[in-house]
Formats: C-alpha cells, sequence, structure tokens
C-alpha cells in the first residue's frame, strides 16, 4: 500500500524529502511531479526497479528509460556529449525536454537500449525534483507515468493513488501538474531528431 505525501510546490518541506529519498534508496518505486507530467522513478541502480516499471509502463526492454539529473555536468557523467551537443543542452536546461543520448560507462548495461546503448537524461525544473535529486545525491532513474491504455500521462495524484495504490510505494502530491509529457530529442545523430514532441519548444533545435 502506497504512502502519499503532500508537498509543498515551491519549498517541499526537508523531512519529507529525506523520507522520500529514504524510500528510493531502500529499493521503493515512486510517483512524482515533474515540470511536464508525472514520472516513476528511484533508485538507479536497482534491476528489480526496471521491471516494476516495465510491468506498470507495459514496456519492453527496447524502451528508453530516462535518468534525471541535478545539472548539466551531471549529464556528461553519465553520457558522450559533444561540443555541439553541450551548446543545445545548456540553452535548454533546466526544462521539459528528454535527450537520447549514447550512454558511458558509467551506467549499468541493462539501463541502456539493448542495440543503440542509448539512454535518454533529463533535468527538470521543478522544486520538489531538485529537492530529491539533492538529498539522493545522484540521479533518478525515471519513465513517464503513463499506463499502458491511456492516451496522455497521467497528473493527479488522486487518480494515481486509485490506480496504483498497489503499484507503487510512495506518491507525492505537489500541486497541479502539467499533462504534457517532455519533448523528446535524439541526438547521437549529426542534428536534432524529434522522438516526440510535448511540452517542450522545438524552435531551440530548429525544428
Amino acid at each position: 500500500m502506497a504512502q502519499f505525501f503532500t508537498l509543498h510546490p515551491e519549498q517541499p518541506q526537508p523531512r519529507l524529502i529525506k523520507q522520500a529519498a529514504e524510500i528510493m534508496r531502500g529499493g521503493g518505486l515512486v510517483a512524482f511531479p515533474t515540470d511536464s507530467a508525472y514520472a516513476l522513478g528511484g533508485h538507479t541502480g536497482d534491476n528489480a526497479l526496471l521491471a516494476r516499471i516495465r510491468r506498470i509502463r507495459g514496456v519492453d526492454e527496447r524502451h528508453h528509460f530516462t535518468l534525471i539529473c541535478r545539472d548539466l555536468s551531471e549529464i556528461a557523467t553519465y553520457a558522450r556529449v559533444d561540443n555541439s551537443q553541450y551548446r543545445l543542452l545548456k540553452a535548454t536546461t533546466p526544462g521539459p525536454y528528454t535527450f537520447i543520448l549514447e550512454g558511458t560507462k558509467e551506467l549499468p548495461r541493462r539501463l541502456l537500449h539493448p542495440k543503440r546503448k542509448t539512454i535518454g537524461l533529463r533535468v527538470p525544473d521543478h522544486p520538489v525534483v531538485s529537492a530529491l535529486l539533492a538529498e539522493l545525491g545522484e540521479p533518478l532513474l525515471s519513465s513517464t507515468l503513463l499506463l499502458p491504455d491511456d492516451e496522455h500521462p497521467l497528473t493527479d495524484p488522486e487518480d494515481i493513488r486509485d490506480r496504483l495504490e498497489k503499484e507503487v510505494d510512495l506518491i507525492i502530491e505537489a500541486g497541479p501538474c502539467r499533462g504534457e509529457a517532455t519533448t523528446v530529442i535524439d541526438l547521437t545523430g549529426g542534428s536534432p531528431v524529434l522522438v516526440r514532441e510535448g511540452r517542450g519548444s522545438l524552435a531551440p533545435f530548429g525544428l
């Protein structure tokens, strides 16, 4: 049965952030708000967590997971970033974008796309996520909270509780959450390629 925390959207309570981080460190699966939609997430190195997210999302091993990072320097630890990619990342983070990049050896192979060896990375603009990342001191493994038969990601924490109370360990409520997923941009080639259009503007990428 999931716990349910109500956090201040701009100044989240440190006590609850610490408890949420402890749940994640212990292998817990958490539903939390971002600057786009709700996401499922937890500790990066937890293989059982990957399986739980895949089951809830109804996706296979070819699904790109996302590492939520604190900043650009953390992205550069887990993905290969050249100068042109770095300029695009700098211009658009933090924000509602997920970038597909080639993973580095810092990442467990099971997190990478099995054929392309790529990973999604993003830096959200959301105080609750920023506080969680600061408390954890490492990235979060995440996936948009989009259920198999739904057209749009979940945005209402009460709806999430009704549908996933027995599937997750914690649900974080922190005010209204936008219903759009992130814009996903593949930066592994010579120029940006749109994978999914979402909340983030395409203008910075010339798309």
